[in-house]
């Protein structure tokens, strides 16, 4: 069972909350899928039983098409947060990690087709495996985080923060004014380009700059 921990391991005393996403935040991952680039930060939700450890084996689930990795940076939240400003938005981040925010890509297109929530292709249970967290006092949110993910030893993402349209804090910003964000949330901020389909015996190493690295497998 998923839990928040630190890197290292130590658990952390928060509940499993909800999960924020940001998509389209990279101009080049909205070219690469052919979309329109949005005015506002596009939000939507996954549930608390999305959550998984990215270090344990990914289960894909199964006839449902493609299921394609959107590797992002992982803001754990601290402290309440609403109709906030920067400033408090600082304060309420407790730690830093990566997110895969899995996609049924098919699913994706046939719900945008129809004009419908994407839910059915991004908020299904385990579809959001997720890393340790690095405590905030060692890690500068204001400063480029590099992350990046490789697909069987072929580097297939390298994100950096720098290249984020709206950059962390403003976003938090953001969505405190839609969505009050609680101690146990998290924030995905995210996906740079290279998204692209996993398939069952897919080694994935995946890396937070110079914090960590983690291996798993696709099952």
């Amino acid at each position: 069972m998923y839990q928040h921990k630190f890197l290292g391991g130590e658990i952390i005393d928060l509940p499993l909350g909800k999960i924020v996403c940001v998509g389209r935040n990279y101009l080049e991952h909205i070219q690469e899928l052919n979309n329109e680039v949005p005015q506002e930060p596009l939000l939507f939700i996954k549930p608390n039983t999305a959550l998984c450890d990215l270090a344990q084996p990914i289960n894909l689930l199964k006839g449902q098409g493609s299921c394609h990795h959107e590797l992002e940076i992982a803001i754990l939240i601290g402290q309440r947060l609403t109709n906030s400003d920067e400033q408090s938005a600082r304060k309420s981040i407790l730690g830093v990690g990566l997110s895969l925010d899995l996609t049924l890509r098919e699913v994706q297109d046939r719900l945008k087709g129809q004009g419908q929530p994407w839910e059915r292709a991004k908020s299904f249970d385990l579809s959001c495996p997720t890393s340790t967290f690095v405590p905030i006092s060692d890690i500068a949110i204001e400063q480029n985080i590099e992350f990046s993910m490789a697909v069987n030893g072929k580097l297939t993402q390298q994100g950096n923060s720098a290249h984020m349209m709206h950059d962390i804090l403003s976003l938090l910003v953001e969505i405190s004014r839609t969505f009050t964000l609680l101690p146990g949330d998290i924030v995905l901020t995210g996906t740079p380009k290279g998204v692209g389909p996993l398939t069952e015996n897919d080694d994935l190493t995946i890396c937070l700059s110079d914090h960590f690295s983690v291996k798993t497998k696709v099952i």
